[in-house]
């Protein structure tokens, strides 16, 4: 690539969902925040009919010819950036020849959504580039539909949405039925939320992902034969009672993870509005009890560290967060205990699974940002 300055940087935030797991796709409301970690892309016009792709942590330079992006489906480092250009040009948006250099900062494989900023701030940076205004909700749906179609992984809406539209000091409660969100501040109190990563990488791809989804789509079958719900999130906790008796076995135990997590996230909002932090842990934990024994996505790196979390003094709560399947756990601490947890931590969980955990400020922020340089 030319050596002359960018033109402008643009980034996109990675997210932690506080609590809501495994429900954004079955039409649930979730609580996740933006996270100072991002994926930041300088960009500049290139004059030519290509996007030139390079990376600050990689030797490798691909160009993708404007127009032939199918043809990159399969290409490992750049079918993220394809399968966004390919949807957001297919939208009706303007594109033109740039170069994209991307210097990520989240954890690949930690369940912190990597992807997700990638994603959402390629989107952004081809508008930039092409002068074009954006608006951060199509965005996170184009980049959505990439995650789909390209990377092959049905996920939700949630990670690229919170990775749009995140909001410095706030969670983002998001209906993930409606599309539609509304801002809830993180006042914690004496508290922190801190972020332990497992050290495991995981792979949606490669996970049974895919499997819990079609799972819930068998369960919403059998419901919809005995009510008109939409989607499985429309079951209050009473509803669902009234009708388990149309579920069994795997069916049954994944249904009643969604509706008890969609009654979570309800009572978390309102013990985080009200200064609840005993409850809003202990909300954490039901979690991931849930995702544990229900939904079976947790294993045994995610479940020794909530458990060597929640052993600690300090803890109020700990669940995983994200997918599943490795990843990172969040959990609520006193502020002043964070230093001692970690040490408490790192050396329980390390005991138990060998593995050596990292830690990570969960500090609400912005989504995407765009800066002229």
């Amino acid at each position: 690539m030319r050596d002359e300055k960018f033109e402008f940087e643009v980034s996109a935030a990675g997210r932690v969902n506080l609590i809501g797991e495994h429900i954004d796709y079955c039409g649930g409301k979730v609580l996740p925040a933006a996270l100072p970690m991002r994926n930041v892309v300088s960009v500049r016009r290139n004059g030519t009919n290509a996007i030139r792709l390079s990376w600050t942590d990689l030797p490798d330079r691909i160009s993708l010819e404007i127009g032939k992006f199918e043809q990159y489906r399969d290409c490992k480092h750049a079918k993220y950036q394809a399968g966004c250009a390919h949807f957001w040009q297919e939208a009706g948006h303007k594109l033109v020849g740039c170069d994209l250099r991307f210097n990520c900062n989240i954890p690949f494989g930690s369940g912190l959504s990597s992807s997700a900023a990638i994603e959402v701030s390629t989107i952004a940076a081809l508008a930039v580039a092409a002068g074009e205004p954006f608006d951060k909700k199509e965005v996170a749906l184009v980049a959505q539909r990439a995650e789909h179609e390209f990377a092959g992984v049905k996920c939700g809406i949630m990670d690229q949405y919170v990775s749009a539209c995140g909001k410095k000091g706030n969670a983002v409660l998001l209906d993930c039925k409606r599309i539609e969100h509304t801002y809830v501040p993180v006042l914690l109190g004496d508290c922190a939320l801190v972020i332990a990563n497992s050290n495991k990488p995981h792979s949606l791809v490669e996970s049974r992902y895919n499997e819990r989804r079609a799972e819930t789509e068998e369960a919403l079958a059998r419901l919809r034969e005995k009510t008109d719900i939409t989607c499985l999130a429309d079951l209050t906790p009473r509803e669902f009672e009234q009708l388990s008796s149309a579920l069994s076995g795997t069916i049954l135990r994944r249904t009643r993870h969604v509706v008890y997590e969609c009654e979570r996230v309800r009572l978390a909002v309102e013990a985080m509005r009200a200064g609840d932090m005993d409850g809003f842990g202990a909300l954490l934990n039901a979690s991931h009890d849930s995702l544990r024994d229900l939904y079976e996505v947790t294993g045994r790196e995610l479940d020794s560290l909530a458990a060597a979390a929640r052993s600690h003094p300090g803890c109020l709560g700990s669940r995983m967060t994200g997918g599943g399947f490795g990843g990172c756990t969040v959990s609520l601490i006193r502020r002043e205990a964070r230093e001692d947890f970690e040490k408490f931590v790192t050396e329980r969980y390390r005991r138990e699974t060998g593995y050596v955990p990292s830690f990570y400020a969960a500090d609400p922020a912005d989504g995407i940002t765009v800066r002229e340089l």
